[in-house]
Parts: C-alpha cells; sequence; structure tokens
C-alpha cells in the first residue's frame, strides 16, 4: 500500500521530464517561431519592471524633496478671530511664551524657533535699493528647517544673547548682490538704518520656489535683534521639529491644545505640518505606476494571445503527431498537459528573459552613476508569477484542443 504512492510520483516524474523534453525538441525544431511569440512576453515583463523602477523612483524622489523641507517640521501661525468683526486692536498673536509654553507641554520636541518677519530697503550698490525681507529667527531656526549653510556660518547662541548685529543671506541675495556667496561673508548691510555683518549664506536644501516664507531676498538676523523693530513681543509664525517622524500627527494635536488654552476661545490657530502633503505625494506617485502597470499588464495580455495563436496553429500542424501518440497509448492528459507545458515554457522563457533585461537597466545606472534608483525584487518575482499565469491561461484552450482530438480521424489528417 505504502510503495504505490511512490510508484505513481516516479512514474508522473518521468512522464513530465519527457514533456518537458518533448517541448524543448519541438522549440529546437521552429526556433525562429518560438523567439519571436517569446518577444511579447519579453516586452512585456521587461516593462513591466522598469515601470515598478519608475514609479519606485518618482516615489522616492518626491518624498526626498518634501523630507528636504522638513519632514518632522510643525508650524503655526495666527489666523484671526472666529468673529469676522474682530478688529486689529483686538488681535490675539503668538508669542514667544507661546513658544516656551509648546517646549514644556509637549514631549518631542526637538528644536524651535519664532519669526518676525520686516520688509526694509537696502542699498547695494551705484545708487540703486532693493526691497528685502527680513526675518527674525532664534539659532535653531536653520535645524527646524533643514537650511543648507553655503558659506560662512549661521548666528549661534552666543550671537544671540549678546545681541549681535549678525545676518544670514539667501544664495540668490549673495548671488545678485556680491555676485558670489563667499564674497557676501564679511560684508555689511543697513537694515532700518543699522549696519548687520553677514555672516553666512544659505539656501532651502529644496527649491520651493518662494511658497515658503523664505523669498529670493531673505535675510535671516537673531531675533533677540529683530523684535526691537516691531516694539512688540508679537511673532507670525512658529516653528517645530520633533525628533520622532511617526508622533508629528500627535504632536501637531498637542501643540495646538496648547496654543488654544493659552489665548481667547474665539482666536483661531492654524497649526500645520508635511504629513498630509507626503501622504497625498505618496498616493499619487502610486495612482501614477498602478495607471504604467495597466499598461504592462495590457502588453502582456497581447503577447498572451500571440502565444494562443501560435499554440492553436502549432495543434494543427501536429494533428498528425497527435494521432499517433494517443494510437501507442497516450492519454488526453498527457496530450493536454503537453501542449500546456510548451505554452507555460514560451512564456515563462520570454518573462526570464525580460525580468533580466527589466532589471538590467536600474542596476546599470546604479553601477554606473551616482544615482541610487530604487530596485523592486517583488516586481521580479511578480513578473515571473504573471508570465507563468500567461502561459497557463492562453494555453489551456490549444492544449484542451489537441487533447479533444479524435485519434483515428488525427491519423487519417494529411
Amino acid at each position: 500500500m505504502t510503495g504505490r504512492p511512490l510508484v505513481e510520483t516516479a512514474r508522473n516524474t518521468m512522464l513530465f521530464s519527457e514533456i518537458v523534453t518533448l517541448a524543448v525538441d519541438s522549440f529546437r525544431a521552429s526556433k525562429w517561431r518560438f523567439a519571436l511569440t517569446a518577444l511579447g512576453m519579453v516586452i512585456g515583463t521587461a516593462s513591466l519592471i522598469v515601470v515598478v523602477t519608475i514609479g519606485l523612483t518618482g516615489k522616492q524622489y518626491v518624498m526626498n524633496q518634501i523630507q528636504g523641507i522638513g519632514a518632522n517640521l510643525i508650524y503655526a501661525y495666527y489666523e484671526g478671530g472666529s468673529n469676522a468683526s474682530v478688529s486689529t486692536s483686538a488681535r490675539d498673536d503668538l508669542t514667544v511664551e507661546d513658544l516656551r509654553a509648546v517646549q514644556q507641554e509637549v514631549p518631542g520636541i526637538q528644536a524651535a524657533s519664532p519669526m518676525i518677519e520686516i520688509h526694509d530697503r537696502v542699498s547695494v550698490g551705484g545708487g540703486k535699493e532693493r526691497d528685502i525681507q527680513v526675518l527674525g529667527v532664534s539659532t535653531q531656526y536653520s535645524t527646524v528647517r533643514n537650511l543648507e549653510i553655503l558659506a560662512g556660518r549661521f548666528f549661534d547662541e552666543e550671537d544671540s544673547m549678546s545681541r549681535a548685529h549678525v545676518a544670514a543671506v539667501t544664495q540668490q541675495f549673495a548671488q545678485r548682490v556680491y555676485q558670489s556667496q563667499s564674497a557676501a561673508v564679511g560684508k555689511d548691510i543697513k537694515i532700518n538704518g543699522l549696519p548687520f555683518v553677514i555672516i553666512g549664506t544659505f539656501r532651502e536644501r529644496v527649491e520651493t520656489f518662494g511658497q515658503s516664507e523664505i523669498a529670493g531676498d531673505t535675510v535671516l538676523i537673531p531675533y533677540n535683534v529683530a523684535r526691537y523693530f516691531t516694539g512688540n513681543d508679537a511673532v507670525k509664525q512658529l516653528f517645530f521639529s520633533v525628533s520622532d517622524a511617526g508622533e508629528v500627527t500627535r504632536s501637531t494635536e498637542l501643540i495646538k491644545q496648547v496654543l488654544q488654552s493659552r489665548h481667547r476661545a474665539a482666536s483661531v490657530y492654524r497649526v500645520e505640518n508635511l504629513t498630509q502633503l507626503l501622504a497625498v505625494a505618496s498616493r499619487a506617485a502610486n495612482g501614477l505606476t498602478l495607471m504604467l502597470l495597466g499598461i504592462s499588464l495590457l502588453v502582456l495580455i497581447v503577447s498572451g494571445v500571440g502565444i494562443m495563436n501560435i499554440m492553436l496553429a502549432n495543434v494543427r500542424t501536429r494533428i498528425r503527431e497527435i494521432g499517433i501518440r494517443k494510437a501507442i497509448g497516450a492519454t488526453s492528459r498527457e496530450i493536454r498537459l503537453q501542449f500546456l507545458t510548451e505554452a507555460v515554457l514560451i512564456s515563462l522563457t520570454g518573462g526570464v528573459v525580460g525580468t533580466i533585461l527589466g532589471l538590467a537597466l536600474p542596476f546599470s545606472v546604479r553601477f554606473l552613476t551616482e544615482y541610487r534608483i530604487p530596485i523592486s525584487g517583488l516586481s521580479a518575482i511578480i513578473a515571473i508569477i504573471v508570465a507563468v499565469l500567461v502561459g497557463v491561461i492562453f494555453g489551456t484552450l490549444p492544449a484542451t484542443r489537441a487533447a479533444q482530438l479524435d485519434p483515428v480521424e488525427a491519423l487519417h489528417y494529411e
């Protein structure tokens, strides 16, 4: 009893190896037809992998751009009163005390900075003047906003405590006024009639095209100095950075609660982060990838139809062979398995070659350039599985038709 299943297993193994051998012999007899049939699968699977690579690369690029602004960034500002008739004198602006309260009551705050905005005109030489935007910020602003210092340095705690008249200017401003970033360092600039020494030039790590608080002609000075120009303690915005990106949403809600509790109930404060933007960007990238994958699947379906047509033609040209095989004892199941195996082998061969070609592109870019294009091993596995499924699905009809042939009629077929 126990030996019978082993005998059946051995017989099935021999049968399958014989079928594979027959399929290989059939391919050798018509190499070009086999190659052209498999070409569709090569293109389909290669395009599938390339599409996934493009989607992952685009997604990574967008994420890096947003994270360059500050993935852990949270910013708050006063929006106004809930009553439209609230006058300017009744404004309930944020202050530095609010910032300190948030730092004490909200865990995980890594860095924070207030921001005051001032506008002025400065002399740029040759009797010309230029409108600039002056932002009064703390020493942690460069950390919170993930700024890149290009020349010189950013002002530190010593500059802030001593109320030093120092400034950092944008890359664009240094280029326009002083022709280079390094040439701007050490130069004097007058803001509201007071001389300031430029100690550094900076830029945002990601170009925001003026959509952030930093414009092309922006000058940063210590908050302790800038507040004397405004004459009050009000700040335009508060910036926070949390240590854990997973806590951004929770920290945003806690910051809003702290700020609201310190001001009038009718005052409205907006506390926002980039988490929603990251989610939208991720969904957009995934949607584009799925759309391109749909196109790749259409290519695979078309190649599957090609395999089915070739296999149907193959059945017609081998009717007499099928009749001989049935006459000497081959069952309908064996005939069906033989033609189904041939269809799967065509599809699988094309899938393997296409997968290799599809992976060759990102690997070549990674080895030959400094760009680290993401490579998805899962897409290669899926491509091979899809190739096998295409062979099975589109090879079933020809295999069934071959199995259903009458052996007597097949032997008499010319």
